[in-house]
């Protein structure tokens, strides 16, 4: 959420920091703008928009100078305009500050700025910031040291100081902030993907420390300006490539990628010879286990808790990250938190998994990113192995949690006696089962045709199929924009029917075969009262009791697996109806891929 990108070196800086801003785009896209410093002087140049607003002004600014921040934004403070767009001046031009976080004390600290007499020019959190770093006494990183003793919140921070044109200044809070080591210079970002083709290394900053990047060196420090010393990591830009290829969209492309994830992250799951192996540090027979997440991850865990509970018969809770760190979770010793996340920094996940640290439970990561903050926090990881994931709507890293968590299942129903032979036969074909599903597009698309217009949907479902509904609610409604909320197929009738009028899609999912009779029920309540039905349900099964205007048939699995292949179609469907409303299917408005903010 927000991006970073520094740079300091023999290079000309201004094409570098365009080139991370738009490799960083997806973080946030609401306004864009850039520092540069070059003979003591900071030029800013700031725009409200898409980072290719950006690119004339900025190549026109000072293209001699060799040092610079860039920051890619997505609104939390004060509207999506220039004049809140980063990076924010202290009122004495000394000072820049790009920064992405929440500085929880903001409105106390300008207060008293104001009293004192300083003018502020933004409605941000963040312009205190580089007011509080003129104020200071001391050289700039003493003055840095200061200002961050009085913030609390959250923060990544790139500085640039008049007074210190040799040097570009960093700290990190709760926030993810790397550095970047090059053979022409130093890089600094919020994303690795906004690296240079040059950079071999990479540092990252932990919470409370400070950095102070050269062209030629780094030197880390602690929150009370103590030397740190830190290891470099090897880094090579072409594991985090995102070439585009034939798509027109990155979604499209990442959608057409989920057999190859799903196959590599279940590998590091199984022997040759077949086996199931998880890490010995997973606990074999949990009291319980709570799933937390936010958003697709989280309905990637709804679907989890239905698989857990009935392969395993574990009890299971799956929870919303900002709900659970704001309740009374009964967690301690003895239960199992797992944590979901596709970056690996979700802010209210990785505060969930503080609190669940705090009670005394077994801590696990899913996570796409292996470095990240969650990675970092937990006991143990299992990494998703979906490689980078550029559209800001979750595909393949959502088709890989779920992967996932069905090892996780596999495992605890071993470990507890529990049969599930046929499952892990089916687990083991999942990839190519996906690969079948992806031929649905054409069902898809046809469907797309009928609602696109439309500016209300509704989706239905039973136990899984339940599940899934919710994940492909949310990604219609949040690349098309068109509104669309999922049920329980068996609450309609307990107030959601009076929303049924004569013409209205209701997306129906029937893969659970135990289950058709009683969805199959549902879908005639909701015909009964106008509704256009618009079926999914598993190849062969007895389509004849659905009715509905279309159907689209999904390959068939084990009943617990079919969530991994009639979100693919649900998928199609959104990207579909996005394009026939000319959205941005990559960039939907408003939202930012790595939410590291409350």
């Amino acid at each position: 959420m927000c991006g970073i990108i520094g740079y300091i070196g023999s290079k000309m800086a201004a094409p570098l920091l365009l080139e991370g801003l738009q490799a960083l785009e997806y973080r946030g896209y609401d306004s864009a703008g850039a520092a540069l410093l070059q003979s003591g002087r900071l030029d800013i140049v700031r725009r409200a928009g898409r980072v290719e607003n950006l690119k004339t002004p900025l190549n026109e600014l000072a293209q001699g100078a060799c040092v610079g921040i860039a920051h890619t934004r997505w609104a939390t403070h004060g509207a999506p305009t220039e004049h809140n767009a980063h990076p924010h001046r202290s009122a004495d031009a000394r000072w820049a500050v790009v920064h992405n976080g929440i500085i929880e004390n903001a409105d106390a600290l300008r207060d008293r700025l104001v009293a004192d007499g300083v003018a502020f020019a933004s409605e941000t959190d963040t312009e205190v910031i580089p007011q509080l770093l003129a104020r200071a006494e001391g050289a700039p990183l003493e003055a840095l040291r200061q200002t961050l003793a009085q913030l609390a919140g959250s923060w990544a921070l790139g500085i640039l100081c008049a007074h210190a044109p040799d040097a570009l200044f960093a700290a990190c809070q709760s926030s993810p902030l790397l550095i970047g080591a090059a053979q022409d210079g130093m890089y600094l970002a919020s994303d690795a993907a906004a690296f240079g083709d040059d950079v071999f290394a990479l540092y990252r900053l932990n919470d409370g420390e400070m950095a102070v990047l050269r062209a030629d060196s780094v030197a880390f420090y602690d929150s009370e300006g103590a030397p740190v010393r830190k290891e470099a990591a090897p880094f090579s830009r072409r594991a985090h490539g995102s070439d585009k290829g034939m798509y027109t969209h990155y979604m499209r492309k990442e959608i057409d990628e989920q057999p190859d994830a799903v196959r590599r992250t279940l590998a590091q799951f199984f022997s040759d010879a077949g086996a199931l192996r998880l890490p010995a540090l997973l606990p074999s027979s949990p009291r319980r286990v709570f799933l937390i997440a936010c958003g697709s991850a989280y309905h990637a865990c709804v679907t989890a808790k239905y698989v857990i509970e009935e392969l395993a018969a574990v009890p299971c809770e799956a929870w919303v990250a900002s709900e659970f760190r704001y309740a009374m979770p009964l967690i301690g010793k003895g239960d199992v938190a797992v944590f979901v996340s596709q970056s690996g920094e979700t802010a209210d996940t990785l505060a969930a998994l503080r609190l669940a640290t705090v009670h005394g439970a077994h801590t696990v990561g899913i996570v796409n990113v292996p470095d990240s903050a969650i990675a970092r926090a937990c006991a143990l990881v299992l990494p998703t192995l979906a490689g980078a994931e550029i559209a800001v709507a979750t595909t393949k890293a959502y088709s890989a949690q779920l992967a996932v968590l069905y090892a996780l299942a596999a495992h605890w129903a071993q470990a507890g006696g529990q049969e599930c032979t046929d499952f892990l036969d089916e687990l083991r074909r999942l990839p190519e089962k996906i690969s079948a599903a992806l031929t649905s597009e054409a069902r898809a698309k046809a469907v797309a045709q009928e609602i696109h217009k439309e500016e209300h949907a509704y989706f239905i479902g039973r136990g899984v199929d339940y599940a899934t509904a919710l994940e492909g609610s949310l990604k219609l409604k949040e690349i098309s924009y068109l509104h669309s909320e999922a049920y329980p197929a068996g609450e309609l009738k307990h107030g959601t029917i009076s929303l049924i009028a004569p013409g209205t899609p209701v997306i129906a999912l029937a893969c659970t075969a135990r289950l058709l009779p009683k969805t199959a029920a549902n879908i005639r309540e909701v015909t009964a009262r106008g509704a256009r039905v618009f079926a999914l349900t598993g190849a062969g099964a007895d389509q004849n009791t659905l009715d509905a205007e279309q159907i689209i048939a999904v390959p068939t699995a084990h009943p617990l697996l079919m969530p991994s292949l009639s979100v693919i179609p649900l998928q199609l469907l959104a990207y579909h109806v996005a394009a026939l409303r000319g959205c941005d299917i990559d960039k939907p408005k408003n939202l930012a891929k790595s939410v590291t903010v409350e």
